[in-house]
């Protein structure tokens, strides 16, 4: 059985979410959930938890055109499902999106 990663680097967190680290630090502020691991460095590790809170957050903000701080805190605090799913969607279609053009380079 293959080890799961456990901790991941601002680095590899800026690569999976496209975000850059200003916005990362500025979000651990503003949202007390997201919470990265130190170590005596001050470096950043986060957990596969926190950067699924970073893709929801960033989901929120940018697709449904939420951006004040306030009403993402409320709409995080509210569980909504429905949001789980327009967000499990939109991370489906864009890899389909993806596929398609992996596919049509190939022709």
């Amino acid at each position: 059985m293959e080890d799961e990663k456990i901790y991941f680097s601002m680095l590899e967190v800026q690569t999976m979410t496209g975000l850059p680290s200003s916005t990362l630090i500025y979000w651990e502020k503003k949202f007390p959930q997201l919470s990265p691991r130190r170590d005596g460095h001050r470096n950043r590790y986060y957990r596969q938890e926190d950067i699924d809170l970073v893709k929801r957050i960033r989901f929120i903000r940018d697709e449904m055109k939420i951006t004040r701080i306030e009403a993402i805190r409320r709409e995080l605090e509210a569980d909504n499902r429905q949001t789980d799913y327009r967000q499990k969607t939109a991370e489906l279609l864009q890899k389909i999106k993806q596929e398609l053009i992996n596919i049509r380079s190939e022709l």
